[in-house]
Protein backbone atom coordinates (compact mmCIF):
# COMPACT_ATOMS: atom_id res chain seq x y z
CA UNK A 1 0.00 0.00 0.00
CA UNK A 2 0.97 3.14 -0.35
CA UNK A 3 2.58 5.45 2.27
CA UNK A 4 -0.03 8.49 3.86
CA UNK A 5 1.14 11.81 4.77
CA UNK A 6 -2.17 12.82 6.60
CA UNK A 7 -4.70 10.32 8.00
CA UNK A 8 -6.70 8.99 5.44
CA UNK A 9 -8.21 5.56 4.09
CA UNK A 10 -6.48 4.02 1.02
CA UNK A 11 -8.26 0.72 -0.34
CA UNK A 12 -6.85 -2.02 -2.64
CA UNK A 13 -7.50 -5.60 -3.83
CA UNK A 14 -5.39 -8.21 -3.92
CA UNK A 15 -6.45 -11.17 -6.30
CA UNK A 16 -5.11 -14.51 -4.84
CA UNK A 17 -8.32 -16.28 -6.83
CA UNK A 18 -5.42 -17.42 -10.05
CA UNK A 19 -5.78 -20.87 -11.15
CA UNK A 20 -4.62 -23.35 -13.91
CA UNK A 21 -6.12 -22.17 -17.38
CA UNK A 22 -7.67 -24.67 -19.77
CA UNK A 23 -5.42 -25.61 -22.51
CA UNK A 24 -6.18 -26.10 -26.41
CA UNK A 25 -5.06 -29.66 -27.18
CA UNK A 26 -7.38 -30.38 -30.61
CA UNK A 27 -6.79 -27.31 -32.87
CA UNK A 28 -5.54 -28.97 -36.10
CA UNK A 29 -3.25 -27.06 -38.46
CA UNK A 30 -2.39 -28.19 -42.14
CA UNK A 31 -0.48 -25.62 -45.25
CA UNK A 32 -0.19 -26.42 -49.10
CA UNK A 33 -1.29 -26.02 -52.44
CA UNK A 34 -4.67 -25.01 -52.89
CA UNK A 35 -6.63 -23.62 -55.70
CA UNK A 36 -8.66 -20.10 -54.20
CA UNK A 37 -8.21 -18.47 -51.04
CA UNK A 38 -5.64 -16.07 -48.90
CA UNK A 39 -1.91 -17.05 -49.11
CA UNK A 40 0.13 -17.19 -46.33
CA UNK A 41 -2.62 -16.18 -43.92
CA UNK A 42 -3.62 -18.74 -40.84
CA UNK A 43 -7.25 -19.32 -41.85
CA UNK A 44 -9.22 -21.03 -39.05
CA UNK A 45 -12.04 -23.07 -40.64
CA UNK A 46 -14.60 -25.09 -38.70
CA UNK A 47 -16.48 -27.44 -41.22
CA UNK A 48 -15.73 -29.20 -44.30
CA UNK A 49 -18.41 -27.03 -45.98
CA UNK A 50 -16.34 -23.81 -44.68
CA UNK A 51 -12.90 -25.54 -45.79
CA UNK A 52 -14.86 -25.36 -49.75
CA UNK A 53 -15.92 -22.09 -49.28
CA UNK A 54 -12.48 -20.35 -48.46
CA UNK A 55 -10.36 -22.67 -50.54
CA UNK A 56 -12.92 -24.06 -52.73
CA UNK A 57 -13.14 -27.46 -53.95
CA UNK A 58 -10.50 -29.26 -55.33
CA UNK A 59 -8.98 -30.90 -58.33
CA UNK A 60 -6.43 -32.86 -59.34
CA UNK A 61 -3.52 -31.10 -57.81
CA UNK A 62 -4.44 -30.42 -55.01
CA UNK A 63 -7.51 -33.35 -53.98
CA UNK A 64 -4.92 -35.27 -51.62
CA UNK A 65 -3.57 -31.66 -49.35
CA UNK A 66 -7.43 -31.07 -49.58
CA UNK A 67 -9.12 -34.55 -48.57
CA UNK A 68 -6.41 -34.96 -45.80
CA UNK A 69 -7.93 -31.39 -44.17
CA UNK A 70 -11.54 -32.81 -44.59
CA UNK A 71 -10.71 -36.23 -43.19
CA UNK A 72 -9.70 -33.98 -39.87
CA UNK A 73 -12.60 -32.06 -40.14
CA UNK A 74 -15.41 -35.23 -39.95
CA UNK A 75 -13.63 -36.08 -36.59
CA UNK A 76 -12.82 -32.19 -35.39
CA UNK A 77 -14.19 -28.70 -35.65
CA UNK A 78 -11.13 -26.71 -35.36
CA UNK A 79 -8.55 -26.51 -37.70
CA UNK A 80 -6.07 -23.60 -38.93
CA UNK A 81 -4.74 -23.63 -42.87
CA UNK A 82 -2.54 -21.95 -44.46
CA UNK A 83 -2.31 -21.88 -48.46
CA UNK A 84 1.10 -22.40 -49.99
CA UNK A 85 2.29 -19.25 -52.57
CA UNK A 86 3.99 -20.73 -55.45
CA UNK A 87 6.27 -19.62 -58.58
CA UNK A 88 4.03 -17.73 -61.12
CA UNK A 89 0.83 -17.81 -58.78
CA UNK A 90 -0.96 -14.51 -59.45
CA UNK A 91 -4.69 -12.97 -59.61
CA UNK A 92 -6.44 -12.57 -62.28
CA UNK A 93 -7.43 -8.38 -63.26
CA UNK A 94 -9.65 -5.85 -64.90
CA UNK A 95 -7.72 -4.00 -66.68
CA UNK A 96 -8.19 -0.50 -66.47
CA UNK A 97 -7.70 0.43 -69.74
CA UNK A 98 -8.53 -2.95 -72.22
CA UNK A 99 -6.03 -1.50 -74.80
CA UNK A 100 -2.97 -2.44 -72.29
CA UNK A 101 -1.93 -6.20 -72.15
CA UNK A 102 -3.64 -8.01 -69.05
CA UNK A 103 -0.73 -9.09 -66.82
CA UNK A 104 -1.27 -10.77 -63.63
CA UNK A 105 -0.73 -9.26 -59.91
CA UNK A 106 0.05 -11.43 -56.74
CA UNK A 107 -2.04 -10.33 -53.82
CA UNK A 108 -1.70 -12.75 -51.57
CA UNK A 109 -3.94 -12.20 -48.88
CA UNK A 110 -6.39 -9.24 -46.75
CA UNK A 111 -3.47 -7.85 -45.03
CA UNK A 112 -0.92 -7.39 -47.93
CA UNK A 113 -4.06 -6.00 -50.10
CA UNK A 114 -4.38 -3.11 -47.49
CA UNK A 115 -0.91 -3.01 -46.84
CA UNK A 116 -0.15 -2.69 -50.30
CA UNK A 117 -2.68 -2.36 -52.50
CA UNK A 118 -5.63 -0.16 -51.03
CA UNK A 119 -3.63 2.13 -49.03
CA UNK A 120 -0.53 2.25 -51.24
CA UNK A 121 0.84 2.16 -54.72
CA UNK A 122 -1.13 -0.46 -57.23
CA UNK A 123 -0.22 -1.19 -60.85
CA UNK A 124 -1.69 1.72 -62.07
CA UNK A 125 -3.22 -0.60 -65.63
CA UNK A 126 -5.57 -2.50 -63.15
CA UNK A 127 -8.42 -1.51 -61.88
CA UNK A 128 -9.53 -4.40 -59.88
CA UNK A 129 -8.22 -7.96 -59.65
CA UNK A 130 -9.72 -11.29 -57.76
CA UNK A 131 -9.36 -11.64 -54.44
CA UNK A 132 -7.62 -14.55 -54.43
CA UNK A 133 -4.60 -15.68 -56.72
CA UNK A 134 -5.22 -18.62 -59.23
CA UNK A 135 -6.86 -19.68 -62.24
CA UNK A 136 -10.42 -19.84 -61.05
CA UNK A 137 -10.22 -16.17 -61.27
CA UNK A 138 -10.21 -15.98 -64.86
CA UNK A 139 -13.86 -17.16 -64.63
CA UNK A 140 -15.03 -13.55 -63.11
CA UNK A 141 -16.32 -10.07 -65.24
CA UNK A 142 -17.11 -7.49 -63.22
CA UNK A 143 -19.45 -4.55 -65.02
CA UNK A 144 -20.28 -0.91 -63.28
CA UNK A 145 -23.36 0.98 -64.12
CA UNK A 146 -21.67 4.78 -63.42
CA UNK A 147 -25.26 6.71 -64.02
CA UNK A 148 -28.79 7.21 -65.09
CA UNK A 149 -28.00 7.67 -68.41
CA UNK A 150 -25.87 4.31 -68.32
CA UNK A 151 -28.34 2.07 -66.72
CA UNK A 152 -31.51 3.02 -69.14
CA UNK A 153 -29.14 3.08 -72.60
CA UNK A 154 -29.73 6.97 -73.85
CA UNK A 155 -28.75 10.44 -73.42
CA UNK A 156 -30.61 13.90 -73.43
CA UNK A 157 -28.69 14.79 -76.83
CA UNK A 158 -30.52 12.17 -78.66
CA UNK A 159 -28.08 9.51 -79.15
CA UNK A 160 -28.83 5.86 -78.25
CA UNK A 161 -27.31 3.17 -76.61
CA UNK A 162 -28.07 -0.29 -75.44
CA UNK A 163 -29.45 -0.54 -71.76
CA UNK A 164 -27.02 -1.97 -69.23
CA UNK A 165 -27.54 -5.94 -69.55
CA UNK A 166 -27.97 -6.31 -66.03
CA UNK A 167 -30.11 -3.70 -65.09
CA UNK A 168 -32.82 -6.12 -64.45
CA UNK A 169 -30.63 -7.45 -61.01
CA UNK A 170 -31.52 -3.54 -59.93
CA UNK A 171 -34.37 -1.97 -58.47
CA UNK A 172 -33.48 1.74 -60.51
CA UNK A 173 -31.04 3.55 -61.61
CA UNK A 174 -28.09 4.93 -59.57
CA UNK A 175 -28.43 9.07 -59.45
CA UNK A 176 -27.28 10.80 -56.44
CA UNK A 177 -26.62 9.54 -52.97
CA UNK A 178 -28.61 12.27 -50.04
CA UNK A 179 -25.07 12.09 -48.75
CA UNK A 180 -23.67 13.70 -52.28
CA UNK A 181 -26.88 15.84 -52.67
CA UNK A 182 -26.36 17.28 -48.67
CA UNK A 183 -23.00 18.71 -50.11
CA UNK A 184 -23.76 20.13 -53.09
CA UNK A 185 -22.35 17.47 -55.85
CA UNK A 186 -24.42 15.23 -57.75
CA UNK A 187 -23.87 12.06 -59.51
CA UNK A 188 -21.50 9.60 -57.33
CA UNK A 189 -23.95 6.63 -57.36
CA UNK A 190 -23.20 3.54 -59.42
CA UNK A 191 -23.98 -0.36 -59.48
CA UNK A 192 -21.32 -2.91 -59.17
CA UNK A 193 -22.27 -6.89 -60.38
CA UNK A 194 -19.63 -9.55 -60.05
CA UNK A 195 -20.53 -12.46 -62.76
CA UNK A 196 -19.06 -16.20 -63.06
CA UNK A 197 -18.79 -15.47 -66.70
CA UNK A 198 -17.13 -19.01 -67.33
CA UNK A 199 -19.11 -21.04 -64.48
CA UNK A 200 -15.77 -22.03 -62.75
CA UNK A 201 -16.77 -20.91 -59.63
CA UNK A 202 -20.38 -21.46 -59.08
CA UNK A 203 -20.76 -24.46 -61.37
CA UNK A 204 -23.51 -22.37 -64.39
CA UNK A 205 -22.00 -19.98 -67.11
CA UNK A 206 -22.86 -15.82 -66.48
CA UNK A 207 -23.84 -16.58 -62.44
CA UNK A 208 -23.98 -13.61 -60.52
CA UNK A 209 -22.08 -14.15 -58.20
CA UNK A 210 -22.48 -10.68 -55.99
CA UNK A 211 -24.12 -7.09 -56.48
CA UNK A 212 -23.21 -3.68 -55.07
CA UNK A 213 -26.33 -1.28 -55.33
CA UNK A 214 -25.72 2.66 -54.97
CA UNK A 215 -22.67 2.50 -54.14
CA UNK A 216 -20.71 5.67 -54.47
CA UNK A 217 -17.53 7.60 -56.30
CA UNK A 218 -17.25 10.09 -53.20
CA UNK A 219 -14.37 8.87 -51.00
CA UNK A 220 -15.87 10.22 -47.84
CA UNK A 221 -19.57 9.18 -48.55
CA UNK A 222 -21.83 7.31 -46.26
CA UNK A 223 -24.66 5.22 -45.59
CA UNK A 224 -27.43 6.24 -43.23
CA UNK A 225 -25.90 3.80 -40.77
CA UNK A 226 -23.31 5.38 -40.72
CA UNK A 227 -21.14 3.18 -42.55
CA UNK A 228 -19.09 3.92 -45.65
CA UNK A 229 -20.62 3.92 -48.92
CA UNK A 230 -17.16 4.42 -50.98
CA UNK A 231 -17.42 1.73 -54.12
CA UNK A 232 -13.31 1.24 -52.79
CA UNK A 233 -14.06 0.34 -49.43
CA UNK A 234 -17.37 -1.15 -49.71
CA UNK A 235 -15.69 -4.24 -52.43
CA UNK A 236 -12.63 -4.21 -49.33
CA UNK A 237 -15.19 -5.01 -46.40
CA UNK A 238 -18.26 -6.82 -48.45
CA UNK A 239 -16.54 -8.89 -51.63
CA UNK A 240 -15.56 -12.25 -51.58
CA UNK A 241 -14.49 -12.30 -54.87
CA UNK A 242 -12.69 -8.94 -56.18
CA UNK A 243 -10.30 -6.03 -54.72
CA UNK A 244 -10.73 -2.60 -56.15
CA UNK A 245 -6.83 -1.64 -57.45
CA UNK A 246 -8.02 2.14 -59.50
CA UNK A 247 -10.28 3.89 -60.71
CA UNK A 248 -11.21 2.69 -64.51
CA UNK A 249 -9.36 5.06 -66.92
CA UNK A 250 -11.29 7.32 -69.36
CA UNK A 251 -10.92 5.34 -72.27
CA UNK A 252 -12.74 2.94 -74.67
CA UNK A 253 -12.73 0.40 -71.65
CA UNK A 254 -15.19 2.90 -69.63
CA UNK A 255 -16.26 5.46 -72.20
CA UNK A 256 -16.99 7.90 -69.12
CA UNK A 257 -14.74 10.36 -67.37
CA UNK A 258 -13.10 9.16 -63.94
CA UNK A 259 -11.01 11.68 -63.34
CA UNK A 260 -12.82 12.35 -60.15
CA UNK A 261 -13.72 9.20 -59.02
CA UNK A 262 -12.89 9.62 -55.15
CA UNK A 263 -12.61 12.75 -54.33
CA UNK A 264 -15.03 14.38 -51.34
CA UNK A 265 -18.64 14.58 -51.95
CA UNK A 266 -18.23 18.40 -51.06
CA UNK A 267 -19.75 20.45 -54.86
CA UNK A 268 -18.44 17.52 -56.59
CA UNK A 269 -20.49 16.93 -59.95
CA UNK A 270 -18.87 13.18 -60.50
CA UNK A 271 -18.37 11.84 -64.08
CA UNK A 272 -18.09 15.03 -65.33
CA UNK A 273 -20.58 18.09 -66.16
CA UNK A 274 -22.05 16.91 -69.64
CA UNK A 275 -24.41 14.20 -69.81
CA UNK A 276 -22.90 11.87 -72.52
CA UNK A 277 -19.59 11.67 -70.92
CA UNK A 278 -21.38 9.27 -68.27
CA UNK A 279 -23.20 7.73 -70.25
CA UNK A 280 -21.33 3.80 -71.03
CA UNK A 281 -20.82 1.04 -68.47
CA UNK A 282 -17.80 -0.71 -68.05
CA UNK A 283 -17.99 -4.41 -68.70
CA UNK A 284 -14.52 -6.19 -68.00
CA UNK A 285 -13.73 -10.00 -67.78
CA UNK A 286 -10.67 -10.72 -65.40
CA UNK A 287 -7.70 -12.58 -67.17
CA UNK A 288 -3.95 -13.41 -66.53
CA UNK A 289 -4.83 -15.41 -63.51
CA UNK A 290 -2.41 -18.55 -62.78
CA UNK A 291 -1.67 -20.95 -60.37
CA UNK A 292 1.92 -21.42 -60.15
CA UNK A 293 4.36 -24.41 -59.25
CA UNK A 294 4.52 -24.99 -55.71
CA UNK A 295 7.72 -26.14 -54.26
CA UNK A 296 9.05 -27.95 -51.27
CA UNK A 297 10.51 -24.43 -50.01
CA UNK A 298 7.26 -22.54 -50.34
CA UNK A 299 5.51 -25.40 -48.31
CA UNK A 300 7.89 -24.93 -45.60
CA UNK A 301 7.63 -20.95 -45.75
CA UNK A 302 3.33 -22.03 -45.24
CA UNK A 303 3.70 -24.23 -42.35
CA UNK A 304 6.56 -21.60 -40.79
CA UNK A 305 3.35 -19.34 -40.10
CA UNK A 306 2.60 -22.12 -36.90
CA UNK A 307 6.28 -21.66 -35.50
CA UNK A 308 5.68 -19.40 -32.58
CA UNK A 309 3.56 -20.73 -30.00
CA UNK A 310 3.08 -17.39 -28.38
CA UNK A 311 1.26 -16.28 -31.11
CA UNK A 312 -0.37 -19.79 -32.63
CA UNK A 313 -1.97 -22.07 -30.83
CA UNK A 314 -1.68 -25.28 -32.19
CA UNK A 315 -1.79 -28.68 -31.21
CA UNK A 316 -1.52 -31.05 -34.34
CA UNK A 317 0.13 -30.12 -36.98
CA UNK A 318 -0.48 -32.82 -39.79
CA UNK A 319 2.44 -33.13 -43.12
CA UNK A 320 -0.64 -33.88 -45.65
CA UNK A 321 1.30 -34.76 -48.69
CA UNK A 322 4.36 -32.32 -48.38
CA UNK A 323 7.77 -34.18 -49.19
CA UNK A 324 10.50 -35.03 -46.47
CA UNK A 325 12.48 -31.63 -46.10
CA UNK A 326 8.77 -30.36 -44.86
CA UNK A 327 8.09 -33.30 -42.71
CA UNK A 328 11.88 -32.81 -41.20
CA UNK A 329 11.19 -28.82 -40.95
CA UNK A 330 7.81 -29.98 -39.17
CA UNK A 331 9.45 -31.87 -36.51
CA UNK A 332 12.44 -29.68 -35.90
CA UNK A 333 9.53 -26.87 -35.27
CA UNK A 334 7.38 -29.29 -33.01
CA UNK A 335 10.69 -29.50 -30.65
CA UNK A 336 11.00 -26.50 -30.78
CA UNK A 337 7.78 -25.62 -29.93
CA UNK A 338 7.04 -28.00 -27.20
CA UNK A 339 2.93 -28.23 -27.17
CA UNK A 340 2.53 -29.71 -30.48
CA UNK A 341 3.14 -32.74 -31.97
CA UNK A 342 3.01 -33.40 -35.96
CA UNK A 343 1.45 -36.20 -37.75
CA UNK A 344 3.33 -38.14 -40.55
CA UNK A 345 2.66 -40.53 -43.49
CA UNK A 346 4.84 -42.29 -45.86
CA UNK A 347 4.64 -40.82 -49.62
CA UNK A 348 1.93 -42.47 -51.43
CA UNK A 349 5.01 -44.35 -53.77
CA UNK A 350 6.59 -45.80 -50.80
CA UNK A 351 3.41 -46.79 -48.79
CA UNK A 352 2.88 -49.98 -50.74
CA UNK A 353 5.12 -52.36 -49.14
CA UNK A 354 6.46 -53.48 -46.13
CA UNK A 355 10.19 -52.36 -47.16
CA UNK A 356 9.45 -49.08 -48.57
CA UNK A 357 7.99 -48.08 -45.82
CA UNK A 358 10.23 -49.01 -43.46
CA UNK A 359 13.13 -47.58 -45.39
CA UNK A 360 11.91 -44.50 -45.77
CA UNK A 361 11.19 -43.88 -41.96
CA UNK A 362 14.64 -45.08 -41.21
CA UNK A 363 16.56 -43.78 -43.98
CA UNK A 364 15.05 -40.89 -45.81
CA UNK A 365 13.19 -39.40 -42.58
CA UNK A 366 15.74 -40.86 -39.95
CA UNK A 367 14.19 -39.18 -37.39
CA UNK A 368 14.14 -39.65 -33.53
CA UNK A 369 10.98 -37.20 -31.62
CA UNK A 370 9.06 -37.84 -29.33
CA UNK A 371 7.17 -34.86 -30.97
CA UNK A 372 6.44 -36.75 -33.97
CA UNK A 373 3.85 -39.25 -34.59
CA UNK A 374 3.69 -42.11 -38.26
CA UNK A 375 1.39 -43.80 -39.56
CA UNK A 376 2.01 -46.60 -42.26
CA UNK A 377 0.06 -45.38 -45.30
CA UNK A 378 -2.62 -43.75 -47.52
CA UNK A 379 -6.00 -44.90 -47.46
CA UNK A 380 -8.66 -44.75 -50.56
CA UNK A 381 -11.86 -42.89 -50.29
CA UNK A 382 -14.57 -41.23 -52.27
CA UNK A 383 -13.99 -37.55 -53.69
CA UNK A 384 -17.04 -36.51 -54.15
CA UNK A 385 -16.40 -32.74 -55.76
CA UNK A 386 -15.35 -34.55 -58.83
CA UNK A 387 -17.22 -38.06 -58.41
CA UNK A 388 -13.72 -40.39 -58.23
CA UNK A 389 -12.27 -42.23 -55.60
CA UNK A 390 -8.49 -41.13 -54.65
CA UNK A 391 -5.10 -42.27 -52.55
CA UNK A 392 -5.37 -39.78 -49.48
CA UNK A 393 -2.65 -40.22 -46.65
CA UNK A 394 -3.61 -41.45 -43.25
CA UNK A 395 -2.20 -38.08 -41.04
CA UNK A 396 -5.33 -36.16 -41.33
CA UNK A 397 -6.91 -38.95 -39.65
CA UNK A 398 -4.74 -39.89 -36.93
CA UNK A 399 -4.79 -36.13 -35.98
CA UNK A 400 -8.39 -36.55 -36.32
CA UNK A 401 -8.20 -39.49 -34.11
CA UNK A 402 -6.18 -37.39 -31.52
CA UNK A 403 -8.37 -34.61 -31.52
CA UNK A 404 -11.96 -36.72 -31.12
CA UNK A 405 -9.95 -38.43 -28.18
CA UNK A 406 -9.91 -35.35 -26.55
CA UNK A 407 -13.73 -34.63 -26.86
CA UNK A 408 -14.73 -38.11 -25.39
CA UNK A 409 -11.88 -38.79 -22.96
CA UNK A 410 -8.67 -36.70 -22.46
CA UNK A 411 -5.78 -36.04 -24.46
CA UNK A 412 -3.69 -38.90 -22.45
CA UNK A 413 -6.13 -41.33 -23.82
CA UNK A 414 -4.30 -43.43 -26.43
CA UNK A 415 -6.14 -42.45 -29.74
CA UNK A 416 -5.46 -46.52 -31.06
CA UNK A 417 -8.06 -49.45 -30.60
CA UNK A 418 -11.22 -50.34 -30.85
CA UNK A 419 -12.56 -47.92 -28.58
CA UNK A 420 -11.18 -44.34 -30.00
CA UNK A 421 -9.10 -45.77 -33.05
CA UNK A 422 -11.38 -46.03 -35.77
CA UNK A 423 -10.74 -44.67 -39.02
CA UNK A 424 -13.92 -43.26 -41.09
CA UNK A 425 -14.19 -43.21 -45.00
CA UNK A 426 -11.90 -45.79 -45.86
CA UNK A 427 -12.31 -48.02 -48.97
CA UNK A 428 -9.15 -49.93 -48.68
CA UNK A 429 -5.79 -49.45 -47.91
CA UNK A 430 -2.63 -48.56 -49.87
CA UNK A 431 -0.74 -51.14 -47.38
CA UNK A 432 -2.97 -53.30 -45.07
CA UNK A 433 0.00 -55.16 -42.54
CA UNK A 434 -0.01 -58.60 -41.56
CA UNK A 435 0.34 -59.14 -37.95
CA UNK A 436 4.23 -59.93 -38.88
CA UNK A 437 4.03 -56.96 -40.71
CA UNK A 438 2.87 -55.44 -38.14
CA UNK A 439 5.54 -56.03 -35.57
CA UNK A 440 8.37 -54.76 -38.20
CA UNK A 441 6.53 -51.42 -38.48
CA UNK A 442 6.28 -50.96 -34.64
CA UNK A 443 10.26 -51.82 -34.16
CA UNK A 444 10.54 -48.84 -36.62
CA UNK A 445 8.08 -46.37 -34.64
CA UNK A 446 5.17 -46.79 -37.28
CA UNK A 447 1.83 -47.01 -36.23
CA UNK A 448 0.18 -49.67 -38.24
CA UNK A 449 -3.24 -48.69 -39.54
CA UNK A 450 -5.25 -51.76 -40.32
CA UNK A 451 -8.45 -53.07 -41.67
CA UNK A 452 -9.89 -55.69 -40.30
CA UNK A 453 -12.86 -57.50 -42.05
CA UNK A 454 -16.25 -56.71 -40.12
CA UNK A 455 -14.84 -54.75 -38.09
CA UNK A 456 -13.48 -52.12 -39.68
CA UNK A 457 -10.24 -49.70 -40.08
CA UNK A 458 -8.23 -49.59 -36.93
CA UNK A 459 -5.23 -47.47 -35.63
CA UNK A 460 -3.13 -50.54 -34.48
CA UNK A 461 -0.48 -48.44 -32.27
CA UNK A 462 0.64 -45.40 -30.43
CA UNK A 463 4.10 -44.90 -30.55
CA UNK A 464 5.92 -41.96 -31.17
CA UNK A 465 8.87 -41.33 -33.66
CA UNK A 466 11.49 -41.48 -30.47
CA UNK A 467 14.06 -44.02 -31.00
CA UNK A 468 14.93 -44.92 -27.83
CA UNK A 469 13.04 -46.73 -24.83
CA UNK A 470 11.33 -44.21 -22.80
CA UNK A 471 7.81 -43.57 -21.57
CA UNK A 472 7.55 -40.58 -24.05
CA UNK A 473 8.07 -42.92 -27.07
CA UNK A 474 3.69 -43.70 -26.45
CA UNK A 475 1.67 -40.88 -27.75
CA UNK A 476 -0.54 -40.81 -24.76
CA UNK A 477 2.07 -39.77 -22.26
CA UNK A 478 3.94 -37.19 -24.86
CA UNK A 479 0.44 -35.20 -25.33
CA UNK A 480 -0.29 -35.77 -21.13
CA UNK A 481 3.14 -33.95 -20.57
CA UNK A 482 2.02 -31.19 -23.36
CA UNK A 483 -1.25 -30.59 -21.46
CA UNK A 484 0.82 -30.05 -18.12
CA UNK A 485 3.68 -28.47 -19.33
CA UNK A 486 1.21 -26.29 -21.40
CA UNK A 487 -1.33 -24.96 -18.62
CA UNK A 488 1.14 -25.15 -15.46
CA UNK A 489 3.74 -22.89 -17.27
CA UNK A 490 0.38 -20.69 -17.99
CA UNK A 491 -0.44 -20.20 -14.46
CA UNK A 492 3.35 -19.44 -13.39
CA UNK A 493 3.01 -16.45 -15.26
CA UNK A 494 1.33 -15.16 -12.33
CA UNK A 495 4.66 -15.55 -10.38
CA UNK A 496 6.88 -13.41 -12.55
CA UNK A 497 7.80 -10.16 -10.67
CA UNK A 498 6.86 -11.40 -7.47
CA UNK A 499 9.17 -12.26 -4.76
CA UNK A 500 10.83 -15.53 -4.51
CA UNK A 501 9.49 -16.08 -0.82
CA UNK A 502 7.65 -18.87 1.08
CA UNK A 503 4.23 -17.17 0.34
CA UNK A 504 4.97 -16.86 -3.39
CA UNK A 505 5.83 -20.87 -3.09
CA UNK A 506 3.50 -21.92 -1.29
CA UNK A 507 1.17 -20.02 -3.49
CA UNK A 508 2.37 -21.65 -6.84
CA UNK A 509 2.40 -25.25 -4.63
CA UNK A 510 -1.40 -24.55 -4.33
CA UNK A 511 -2.22 -23.63 -7.91
CA UNK A 512 -0.39 -27.02 -9.31
CA UNK A 513 -1.47 -29.44 -6.96
CA UNK A 514 -5.20 -29.74 -7.21
CA UNK A 515 -4.68 -29.59 -10.72
CA UNK A 516 -2.91 -32.51 -10.87
CA UNK A 517 -5.36 -34.01 -8.51
CA UNK A 518 -7.84 -33.59 -11.10
CA UNK A 519 -5.79 -35.32 -13.75
CA UNK A 520 -5.31 -37.89 -11.40
CA UNK A 521 -8.61 -38.68 -11.04
CA UNK A 522 -9.41 -38.77 -14.47
CA UNK A 523 -6.53 -41.25 -15.19
CA UNK A 524 -3.85 -39.62 -16.59
CA UNK A 525 -1.09 -40.25 -14.13
CA UNK A 526 -0.48 -42.78 -11.32
CA UNK A 527 1.38 -40.29 -9.08
CA UNK A 528 2.78 -36.67 -8.36
CA UNK A 529 4.77 -35.04 -5.90
CA UNK A 530 5.48 -30.98 -6.62
CA UNK A 531 8.29 -29.39 -4.92
CA UNK A 532 9.01 -25.79 -4.88
CA UNK A 533 10.74 -24.84 -1.40
CA UNK A 534 13.96 -23.74 0.07
CA UNK A 535 15.59 -27.33 -1.04
CA UNK A 536 15.26 -26.04 -4.57
CA UNK A 537 15.21 -22.48 -4.23
CA UNK A 538 18.67 -21.89 -2.63
CA UNK A 539 20.12 -18.11 -1.48
CA UNK A 540 22.05 -18.51 -4.78
CA UNK A 541 19.14 -19.16 -7.14
CA UNK A 542 16.94 -16.67 -5.50
CA UNK A 543 19.65 -13.56 -5.82
CA UNK A 544 20.02 -14.65 -9.86
CA UNK A 545 16.42 -13.67 -9.74
CA UNK A 546 15.06 -17.41 -10.26
CA UNK A 547 12.35 -19.59 -9.54
CA UNK A 548 12.19 -23.12 -9.54
CA UNK A 549 9.38 -25.49 -9.10
CA UNK A 550 9.84 -29.25 -9.46
CA UNK A 551 7.22 -31.28 -10.43
CA UNK A 552 7.48 -35.32 -10.80
CA UNK A 553 4.86 -37.07 -12.47
CA UNK A 554 4.10 -40.76 -12.88
CA UNK A 555 2.25 -41.17 -16.17
CA UNK A 556 -0.16 -43.31 -16.62
CA UNK A 557 0.35 -46.45 -19.26
CA UNK A 558 -1.68 -47.76 -22.44
CA UNK A 559 -1.83 -51.12 -22.48
CA UNK A 560 -0.04 -52.65 -26.06
CA UNK A 561 0.13 -56.37 -25.05
CA UNK A 562 -2.41 -58.58 -23.70
CA UNK A 563 -1.24 -62.10 -22.17
CA UNK A 564 -4.08 -64.16 -21.64
CA UNK A 565 -3.43 -67.92 -19.91
CA UNK A 566 -6.01 -70.61 -19.76
CA UNK A 567 -4.96 -73.13 -17.17
CA UNK A 568 -6.88 -76.16 -17.29
CA UNK A 569 -6.95 -78.23 -13.78
CA UNK A 570 -8.02 -81.83 -12.30
CA UNK A 571 -11.40 -81.62 -11.12
CA UNK A 572 -10.01 -82.24 -7.60
CA UNK A 573 -7.75 -79.70 -7.27
CA UNK A 574 -8.33 -76.09 -5.62
CA UNK A 575 -7.65 -73.26 -7.49
CA UNK A 576 -6.04 -71.42 -4.37
CA UNK A 577 -3.32 -74.69 -5.29
CA UNK A 578 -2.02 -73.17 -8.53
CA UNK A 579 -3.09 -69.33 -9.00
CA UNK A 580 0.12 -67.50 -9.39
CA UNK A 581 2.19 -70.44 -10.02
CA UNK A 582 2.17 -70.21 -13.78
Amino acid sequence: MAFQVSPGINVSEIDLTAGIPAVSTSTGAIAGEFRWGPVELLTPVSSEAQLASRFYTPNDSTAALYLTAASFLSYSSDLLVVRSTGTGLLNAVANANNSLQATGTLVKNEETYFINEYTGTANANVAFSARYAGSLGNSLKISICPSPNAFVGNTATGASYSPWVYATNFSSAPSTSPYVAARGGSGDEMHIIVIDEDGLISGAPGTVLEKFPFVSKASDARTDDGSSNYYKEVLWKNSKYVYWMNHPTNNDAVATNTSNWGATANATIFGGASVGANSNNYTVSFTAGADGTVSSGNTVNAYSLFSNPEYVDVSLIMQGTADVNTATALISAAESRKDCVVLLSPPLDKADTLSNITNYRNTTLNASSSYAIMDSGWKYMYDKYNDKYRWVPLNGDIAGLCARTDSQRDPWFSPAGYQRGVIKNVVKLKFNPSKTDRDTLYKAGINPVVAFPGEGTVLFGDKTLLSRTSAFDRINVRRLFIVLEKAISRAAKASLFEFNDEFTRAQFVSLVEPFLRTVQGRRGIYDFRVVCDTTNNTPDLIDRNEFVGDIYIKPARSINYIQLNFVAVRTGVSFDEVVGKF
